[in-house]
């Protein structure tokens, strides 16, 4: 077979000095006839299964040593001999090779080419070969790009499921099939369980503002509702936390007039013992603290400690934990 031959392109000897480059003294045959020259000084360096195939190669033959790097397109195999000199890959090469590069890198062990074409690659993911790089990526072990793969899939499941790309994973692998359609899971309970956790946080976040309202009114007083044991000598204007405020306020007006919370009757009052035994639960200053039965609550929290609920506990820890957020939050703001 005739084979055309050429030279590493664009290649100005920056990789090393002209004095250690002489006379190329390798041969690299691609699938295409074509006949690339190198310097095995130069692929040893670049790569430890190179260095290999020309040991071998010396000890087989006393001639030139000669590779074979069949299975991809010769334009692909000189763009990664030019790597191997230079160091570096333009986006032409990345775009029209970048899938015979990452294979090249993979089996000739070049982890800096491997890494340049996986984000290459997750760059460039579109529906349409989402599914050819997936497959590549699981074979080249090039987890980044699998990644980026399973999670576009995931993303835009519907319409890739109706590409040709699919519908040869299904008729060839299905046991990658199985690894989509798991992970695909994974990733809806992920998201449902960051939804729950970030309602939780918001449902802690508005009972921690609830205790800081309920401490504001039984302290200083605000708008028509005020500590029990003082006059309020001036019209207060509303709070920074206004909706809650009077929210509360309604609630409390109700608690001290209601009839039907004595036999455990209204919703709305059972929702204000159990916000006052959460003040409670948090406060640390239970002898001083203007809020109505604060210390009873503790005396019997105190009693009957063995008999918690973890529930409640873990709510307490819950609120208690946001309040300190909060207040740190509007410390650094204060600070600004």
């Amino acid at each position: 077979m005739g084979y055309k031959t050429i030279s590493p392109t664009n290649f100005s000897g920056d990789c090393q000095s002209k004095q250690e480059l002489s006379e190329p003294d390798v041969f690299i045959h691609t699938s295409g006839s074509l006949q690339i020259t190198a310097h095995s000084s130069i692929l040893a360096s670049a790569s430890p299964v190179l260095e290999n195939m020309i040991d071998r190669s010396d000890k087989d033959s006393s001639s030139e040593s000669v590779i074979q790097i069949p299975g991809v397109p010769c334009d692909a195999v000189t763009a990664f001999v030019d790597y191997l000199y230079l160091s570096r890959c333009t986006n032409e090469q990345m775009d029209k090779y970048g899938i015979h590069l990452l294979a090249l890198s993979h089996v000739y062990c070049v982890p800096q080419l491997k890494q340049m074409c996986s984000k290459g690659l997750a760059e460039r993911l579109a529906m349409e070969n989402v599914v050819d790089v997936l497959q590549l990526a699981r074979l080249c072990d090039a987890p980044y790009l699998y990644f980026k793969c399973m999670k576009l899939l995931s993303n835009h499941f519907k319409a890739i499921e109706k590409t040709e790309g699919w519908a040869f994973l299904q008729e060839n692998d299905t046991w990658l099939e199985l690894q989509i359609l798991h992970f695909m899971d994974e990733t809806e309970l992920r998201k449902k369980r960051a939804r729950r956790q970030k309602q939780e946080q918001s449902l802690y976040m508005q009972l921690s503002e609830a205790m800081e309202c309920l401490e504001h009114i039984c302290t200083e007083g605000c708008t028509d509702v005020g500590p029990y044991d003082m006059e309020l000598t001036k019209k207060k204007a509303p709070c920074s936390k206004f909706s809650t405020c009077q929210g509360l306020q309604l609630v409390i007006r109700h608690f001290a007039m209601c009839k039907r919370r004595v036999n455990g009757g209204c919703l709305r009052c059972k929702r204000m013992w159990q916000l006052l035994r959460l003040h409670s639960s948090i406060c640390e200053q239970p002898d001083s603290c203007k809020v109505p039965l604060c210390r009873q609550f503790k005396l019997r929290m105190q009693e009957a400690k063995p008999k918690d609920d973890p529930r409640w506990k873990l709510l307490v820890k819950k609120v208690a934990s946001a309040k300190a957020m909060s207040s740190l939050s509007l410390l650094k703001r204060k600070q600004l």
